[in-house]
């Protein structure tokens, strides 16, 4: 299985991660210094005030006008002066969703679909534009899933028949870790992504690769996994661009599975000795997921396996 996630809070790779984490650290300063004279305060009178032996009874104050005002007017100061940096973060890290997403991630139980207008259709791998904001809509086909990339972008709910739209950008090439920050079942914790922000040329010509349907098999052995593919119904959850199966969404997009990173939303890295062990025995891998064990032969396994290498 590939390693834990890395949730970075306080290495911002975008214009929207930054608000928010700034506003985090401004928080945190005005919190901790508070705390720090509220516990310096209380200290000190634990030790000047505290009780002697043969001290009189301290005398009784039944209110000191000035003292409450004092106490009320800097809370509210501070409070106000908290609010104010949240709306300046709010409208950093959430601006108004304007013209059509720029695509469309959809949360499954327990995997991301991720949608281009241009027709390419990926899985818990987003590929953008580096430097550029992008508009994005997120959905979920079953039960409330939450997307989240720390580096890149607020968190946002995928709701059920409510779409929601988040920003999503980076200010630089990298690879950005996500998750789903919801729980929404039993493999919530390997219902993981990656954003790829890549050069504009790089991401055009991938955009235009994924656009493409997927090539005629060329081996023998591979000619044999594509006709087993149709025979156990594979076709029946999983879509392959160019095949004669038709469109479905029930399970990842296959057309170009060879170019993916991971597996299972991040559960297996994507080599064929991980794919063979996938494809042989998935609810020894995901525990719970929707991926029936077909009780393949090993042969049967290493055809289909030559097929799906071959989705470049």
């Amino acid at each position: 299985m590939t390693g834990p996630i890395t949730i970075v809070t306080f290495d911002p790779r975008s214009p929207q991660a930054a608000a928010i984490s700034a506003l985090f650290e401004h928080t945190l300063v005005i919190c901790g210094v508070i705390g720090a004279l509220v516990t310096g305060l209380v200290g000190y009178c634990v030790l000047r005030f505290r009780a002697k032996p043969g001290d009189p009874m301290p005398i009784q104050v039944q209110g000191n006008t000035k003292l409450e005002l004092l106490w009320t007017l800097i809370p509210l100061a501070i409070v106000g002066w908290i609010f104010a940096l949240t709306l300046r973060a709010a409208a950093a890290s959430d601006p108004p969703a304007e013209g059509d997403p720029d695509l469309v991630v959809m949360a499954h139980q327990w995997w991301w679909e991720i949608r281009y207008p241009s027709g390419a259709v990926t899985a818990n791998e987003i590929h953008i534009p580096a430097g550029k904001r992008l508009l994005v809509r997120v959905e979920s086909a079953d039960v409330i899933h939450d997307f989240w990339v720390p580096q890149l972008a607020r968190k946002i709910d995928a709701i059920p028949g409510r779409p929601n739209f988040v920003s999503l950008q980076a200010n630089a090439p990298g690879r950005y870790e996500g998750t789903c920050a919801e729980f929404c079942g039993a493999q919530h914790a390997w219902m993981r992504l990656v954003v790829i922000a890549e050069p504009p040329a790089d991401f055009e010509a991938w955009l235009r690769r994924q656009a493409e349907p997927a090539a005629a098999p060329r081996s023998e052995q591979a000619r044999s996994g594509a006709r087993l593919f149709a025979e156990k119904t594979c076709v029946a959850c999983h879509t392959i661009a160019g095949s004669a199966s038709p469109p479905v969404r029930v399970a990842p997009d296959l057309t170009h599975l060879a170019t993916r990173e991971t597996l299972g939303a991040g559960v297996l890295e994507n080599r064929p000795d991980e794919l063979a062990r996938w494809l042989k025995h998935p609810q020894a891998v995901k525990p719970g997921c929707h991926m029936p064990d077909f009780r393949l032969s090993d042969r049967e396994v290493a055809d289909l396996v030559a097929y799906l290498e071959e989705l470049q």
